[in-house]
């Protein structure tokens, strides 16, 4: 299974996170859009995801519930600003116990090398917000994240 690399500069309000899964761009968008797969891959292993609502259409609203062992709720949702399948997708991300804070997400596929290059840049409205996010092991999540979407595409 391929590394999830990160780019994270000091200084800088953004995040940027690279990974090659071997499937077309078409399959990755698919998997990355489809509300019945976001479950199977999207957030760390110890929490179970929901989606609540994803519309994949620009002005279009997404919201998914991150549910931990003991039952808590964490919800992260935004609106998709422009889509254009299978190349990229962007889109506003919120996590909703930070009201406000605000990053805009912009999602690229990439054909390369038989397979595809996902690269996700998110850019934060300060430094000091996006290094909250680095604080909460946010990465940490990312990498998790893309190692059950390539173990997804792997399996279909």
């Amino acid at each position: 299974m391929g590394d999830t690399e990160f780019v994270i500069e000091p200084g800088r309000q953004d995040v940027i996170m690279i990974r090659h899964f071997d499937a077309p761009p078409e399959v990755v968008f698919g998997a990355v859009t489809d509300p019945g797969l976001i479950p199977r891959w999207w957030g760390p292993r110890f929490l179970t995801t929901r989606v609540d609502r994803m519309e994949v259409r620009p002005c279009g609203r997404w919201r998914y519930v991150n549910v931990d062992a003991r039952g808590r709720e964490y919800f992260f949702g935004g609106v998709y600003h422009d889509v254009v399948p299978p190349e990229r997708f962007v889109r506003t991300w919120e996590f909703e116990g930070a009201p406000g804070d605000v990053a805009l997400e912009t999602v690229t596929l990439t054909p390369e090398a038989g397979g595809t290059r996902y690269t996700a840049q998110s850019v934060h409205q300060s430094v000091e917000s996006r290094d909250a996010i680095i604080r909460a092991d946010g990465p940490r999540g990312g990498r998790e994240s893309m190692d059950r979407l390539a173990e997804l595409l792997a399996a279909h």
